[in-house]
């Protein structure tokens, strides 16, 4: 059998460098492309023609959502498969709903990894693969916020500066700002922290946010 071919897209190189040594240690494994950007990952998903792609969430200039429908939209046969420190349960369970064959956290296995991979290009086992809290699959009540919303909002939980989830987004400072207004009206919230703990309190975080400084 041919091996599976992989686009690697993770926007910390010496992360990606490393992940794509462990995969090429794999006989049945080839990463024939990495990307740092959204645009770039879309750009080489389109030149190579991946078998898989393995996605970090918080590339600059890559809204998740929309990134998952421009590659699937591009190519439907390609199999995406989530990388991320994060596990929102509004997230995880949008992409799931996109066609994302697998969310996997950073945090898990070289194991789970690959039998992720493997398992995301067989046929006959059309299951996903997930690595994530219970309480992310979990139903919450009409969620108010959007997803670029529960971005920011979770960056902010990070104790991240308005410049740094610019960056982190790809988004301008301004732009920051406006989101920041609008979720503190929706949650009706007077401070960033009071935000990420009303947050919290709906669910719409998961409880380690309070790691808020």
């Amino acid at each position: 059998m041919s091996p599976i071919r992989i686009l690697v897209a993770d926007d910390h190189t010496l992360l990606r460098e490393a992940l794509c040594e462990l995969l090429a240690a794999e006989p049945d494994l080839d990463v024939v492309a990495q990307a740092g950007t959204g645009p770039a990952t879309l750009a080489l998903a389109a030149e190579h023609r991946p078998d898989v792609l393995l996605l970090d969430l918080e590339m600059p200039g890559s809204d998740p959502p929309d990134t998952v429908r421009r590659l699937l939209a591009q190519d439907p046969a390609l199999r995406v498969i989530v990388l991320s420190m994060h596990d929102g349960g509004h997230l995880v369970r949008q992409l799931l709903s996109l066609g994302v064959r697998g969310y996997l956290h950073k945090g898990t296995g070289r194991h789970t990894l690959t039998a992720a991979i493997r398992q995301s290009v067989d046929d006959h086992a059309p299951a996903v693969t997930l690595s994530v809290s219970p309480s992310s699959l979990l139903t919450t009540p009409e969620d108010p916020l959007s997803t670029r919303e529960h971005e920011i909002l979770t960056l902010v939980a990070e104790a991240r500066n308005n410049r740094q989830i610019a960056t982190a987004l790809g988004i301008t400072e301004a732009t920051v700002k406006r989101h920041l207004r609008n979720i503190f009206a929706k949650l009706e919230a007077v401070s960033r922290l009071d935000a990420v703990n009303r947050a919290i309190e709906l669910s719409l975080l998961p409880a380690r946010g309070r790691d808020q400084r």
